[in-house]
């Protein structure tokens, strides 16, 4: 049960993911969101696109897409061959941590700059907040475990940088996420109730 299949239709991720190898040929961006996530652990692609850009960046994407503005969530989109790309720009768009602070945590994967897993699972929690009761929501918490698992992320950043930005409610959310996994391991190829229940108090060990 491992394959992003179970999310989203094969298509679809095939061609989301050639729609992001033409974008890194366009402009240059931080890859957020799902596909970030993917490079780091090498498990459950996305479907969706989610990208930091710089104004120059989008005034690109806008000549070559045209893009729309959605000021209520303070972003832009656009469509890619039928492909959602989100687009965040630094001082318009709200982060929990600070677009430039994203921005000089970034390593590069496959060709493409990420943030570091702890950062992108704080990034990752906080689209999880907004959206924890849809079916997004449940593949940010597979995302969210998928990090957590396989990643080679450091819960003693995770927690500092998630002190240093105010965010102490962050750790207490991540534990209720481990806590309440089900299908999440399931997403992830990890179906052994034993070795789930290992799983989660090595990681919840980690969190406190």
């Amino acid at each position: 049960m491992s394959t992003s299949s179970e999310f989203w239709d094969d298509l679809i991720v095939d061609r989301s993911w050639d729609v992001l190898i033409s974008l890194a040929k366009e402009i240059d961006f931080i890859l957020i969101g799902g596909w970030a996530v993917y490079l780091h652990t090498k498990a459950i692609k996305s479907k969706d696109i989610d990208i930091i850009v710089d104004f120059e960046g989008l005034e690109k994407l806008k000549l070559a897409h045209g893009i729309k503005k959605t000021d209520f969530l303070k972003k832009y989109e656009t469509k890619i061959n039928e492909i959602s790309v989100d687009i965040y720009v630094p001082f318009y768009s709200k982060f929990i941590i600070p677009a430039e602070a994203v921005k000089k945590n970034t390593i590069r994967i496959e060709g493409f700059k990420v943030p570091k897993p702890e950062i992108l699972l704080i990034l990752k929690q906080q689209a999880e907040l907004a959206r924890k009761d849809s079916i997004k929501g449940q593949k940010d918490r597979v995302d969210i475990l998928n990090l957590l698992l396989n990643s080679g992320i450091s819960l003693k950043n995770y927690i500092a940088t998630a002190e240093k930005y105010g965010m102490e409610n962050y750790p207490r959310r991540l534990k209720e996420i481990v806590r309440g996994a089900r299908s999440e391991f399931s997403y992830l190829g990890i179906e052994d109730a034993r070795k789930i229940k290992m799983l989660k108090e090595k990681i919840l060990r980690e969190i406190r």
